[in-house]
């Protein structure tokens, strides 16, 4: 079941993870877990460095692919509140890309939540990626799985 107090979206802003954090906490809630994913520094094969990228994605799907997801952990987790966030357009070095915060009564079921919404998300949903390079080309990361 989602409720109303959960927190599914693409944001083009920065993700906070103190607001997420601050979100997800309940009476019930014993844990709470957050997975932050940040752009690295990389490089590629042929040595250049990568800067950014720049994630696109169709709202409207992306967001109920998230909601489904949600559902699902709820199916298996005695989740109290989540809190699941993917950034779009351009993320720079160092700057968070995706969030998932996940609150439950006992930490085993938080960390097994997070970190089950984390994959799914990163196999499932819709969310497509282009590298961008230091010399200025750009790439696109091939689709759910990146």
């Amino acid at each position: 079941m989602n409720t109303a107090e959960d927190i599914v979206a693409l944001k083009s802003i920065a993700l906070d993870v103190n607001d997420a954090i601050d979100a997800v906490g309940t009476g019930e809630s014993g844990a709470i877990a957050v997975f932050l994913g940040i752009m690295r520094r990389d490089k590629n094969s042929e040595g250049r460095e990568l800067v950014a990228l720049n994630y696109e994605a169709y709202g409207e799907m992306a967001e109920a692919q998230m909601r489904q997801l949600v559902a699902d952990a709820r199916g298996r987790w005695p989740i109290s509140r989540v809190v699941l966030l993917h950034r779009t357009g351009v993320v720079r070095l160092g700057e968070p890309s995706v969030l998932v915060v996940v609150s439950t009564p006992h930490r085993a079921e938080a960390f097994e939540a997070c970190r089950f919404l984390i994959d799914q998300l990163k196999a499932l949903v819709t969310i497509w990626k282009k590298e961008v390079w230091g010399d200025g080309s750009t790439s696109w990361v091939d689709g759910p799985g990146k």
